[in-house]
């Protein structure tokens, strides 16, 4: 036999959440073979069995938190007796382990001894998924029909159990949940609803940016590009860099590079802060935000001062990919030193990013629009503009160095020759 344990997951990172397990109990695998998906704050994880065997017990249910080391299932012999006992044995170990706080009855003292029994009874006869689904909704399973002969509850029992059954139950998860929510259901009562759990990675989304907002002094300062310039640029070169490159001329490499370029001249917006002292990073690891399907990740382009336009879209191209992918290592999200975010892309006209703790800035672009811009006293011309926005911690970033550095993105960008020279 061998116990599946949670391995080390990087650095700082203790805890994980089973996201999904892709074999079930009784099943036969083999070394190498993959049995489950670990979901950690920053990044997904898959487990490989180490030996040949059978799945004989999972003690971890998906969506259940499990830490460093910690045992969640088993793989027992694959030839002989023990083998083909296995999966008649494995739905009792398991279940028992996690009656209790599947167990609604654990949290109503007034229930009987009797009504508990059955309730725990009932949780032993169901599968994982209708137990997780019924934790989720606050159904107790005891009052949950079967349509199965032997009497076992699955996910489509659950499903199908009335709403006027499963509202009372859920009723003290309301009641925990208080607030707007709670006061939302109690105005409206017998509409539809849906309830479900964070990931772990939007909770620590959730709260990094609380976090950043408690600790930090931020400030925000907005200022606008004529993109004219780099609207010429990647007219005129586009094919011939693509045809060269292998890649496309995007706007993130102009931004990036303008970025390094207003950092060397104000170099307290590539800092953090420690303890009393403000630490200076003489590198430029620049963040690029990306929207993936889990919610939004930095992962880092590395050394952006010493790349190439070509290098810098590469890198975000194949960062990018493995964002949507799910794919990205610890080591592409950790170390970056500034942050750029394109909420353009979604059409957003102006917005107030937040900061990337423990970084110290944060640049924001936003969506490209034809705008009457006077061109002189005289003169009008519909430009192609563009807000960009920065936000900084005060505590070590004076107002006027924010302005110029954000004068400065904007100067590069409306001569893109000069990022050649500066950036």
């Amino acid at each position: 036999m061998a116990d599946i344990k949670v391995p080390e997951l990087g650095e700082s990172i203790t805890e994980a959440t089973i996201s999904k397990w892709l074999v079930t109990e009784g099943s036969t695998v083999s070394q190498g073979d993959l049995l489950l998906e670990l979901e950690t704050d920053k990044v997904n994880l898959e487990i490989s069995a180490e030996q040949d065997g059978v799945l004989s017990e999972i003690r971890k249910q998906e969506g259940d938190n499990v830490s460093v080391g910690e045992i969640v299932g088993v793989i027992g012999a694959s030839s002989g007796a023990p083998a083909s006992a296995a999966p008649a044995a494995a739905p009792e170990a398991p279940k028992a382990v996690e009656a209790p706080a599947a167990s609604p009855a654990a949290e109503a003292p007034a229930k009987a001894p009797a009504a508990s029994a059955a309730s725990d009874s009932a949780s032993l006869a169901a599968s994982p998924a209708a137990r997780k689904l019924a934790r989720e909704r606050g159904i107790d399973l005891s009052q949950v029909k079967s349509q199965d002969p032997i009497g076992r509850v699955y996910q489509d029992d659950v499903k199908s159990h009335g709403t006027q059954a499963a509202q009372p139950a859920s009723a003290p998860a309301a009641a925990k949940s208080g607030g707007a929510g709670q006061a939302a259901q109690q105005a409206v009562p017998g509409k539809p609803v849906e309830r479900k759990r964070m990931s772990r990675r939007r909770q620590t989304i959730a709260n990094r940016l609380v976090e950043a907002q408690h600790t930090a002094a931020m400030l925000t300062t907005f200022n606008e590009v004529d993109m004219t310039a780099i609207l010429d640029v990647r007219k005129r070169r586009k094919q011939a860099f693509l045809d060269k490159h292998d890649v496309g001329l995007g706007f993130m490499s102009f931004f990036t590079k303008a970025v390094v370029g207003a950092l060397k001249k104000f170099p307290h917006l590539n800092a953090e802060i420690d303890g009393d002292d403000i630490v200076v990073k003489q590198f430029y690891d620049i963040g690029i935000a990306v929207s993936a399907k889990e919610g939004l990740v930095v992962p880092v382009v590395r050394e952006a001062d010493r790349l190439s336009f070509a290098d810098i879209e590469k890198q975000i191209g194949d960062l990018a990919g493995k964002a949507r992918a799910n794919t990205l290592a610890l080591s592409d999200l950790q170390g970056g030193t500034f942050t750029i975010t394109n909420g353009g892309v979604f059409g957003s006209l102006l917005s107030t990013p937040i900061l990337n703790a423990p970084q110290v800035g944060i640049l924001g672009m936003h969506k490209i629009q034809i705008r009457p811009v006077a061109i002189d006293a005289e003169r009008m011309e519909n430009r192609p503009m563009m807000y960009i926005a920065l936000s900084y911690d005060h505590r070590i970033v004076d107002g006027s160095e924010a302005v110029r550095f954000l004068v400065t993105v904007k100067e590069l960008l409306e001569d893109p020759e000069s990022l050649l020279l500066e950036g």
